[in-house]
């Protein structure tokens, strides 16, 4: 598994729409044959950061996704609205498959 963290920080004339700017971007990745998961959040204290959690089958299907048509235009969707270079953690988690259930933590009955 392909695991990516990036975390953006847009202009604040685009914070508010941010997530409907990606929203093409979004749904064209999480149809992707090889796309694991493309998860958004917000920062709940810089409401100009954004961070996407997303992972990819292989390195494959991370390959295909950053040759798609659909990247390409996220891109150009994004640039004009970033205050700055996202900054991204990209790391190859072998025999991975997706998320784990954590130990530490359980519902109560």
């Amino acid at each position: 598994m392909i695991f990516i963290a990036v975390r953006f920080t847009v202009r604040p004339e685009y914070a508010d729409q941010w997530l409907t700017l990606v929203g093409d971007f979004t749904r064209a990745t999480r149809a992707e044959p090889g796309n694991l998961f493309f998860d958004w959040s917000r920062d709940t204290e810089d409401p100009h950061r954004f961070v996407l959690l997303e992972a990819f089958a292989d390195a494959d299907a991370g390959a295909a996704h950053v040759g798609s048509a659909h990247f390409a235009a996220g891109l150009e969707a994004m640039a004009g609205a970033v205050a700055t270079t996202p900054e991204i953690i990209n790391v190859d988690l072998p025999g991975r498959t997706g998320w784990d259930a954590m130990a530490e933590l359980t519902p109560r009955a």
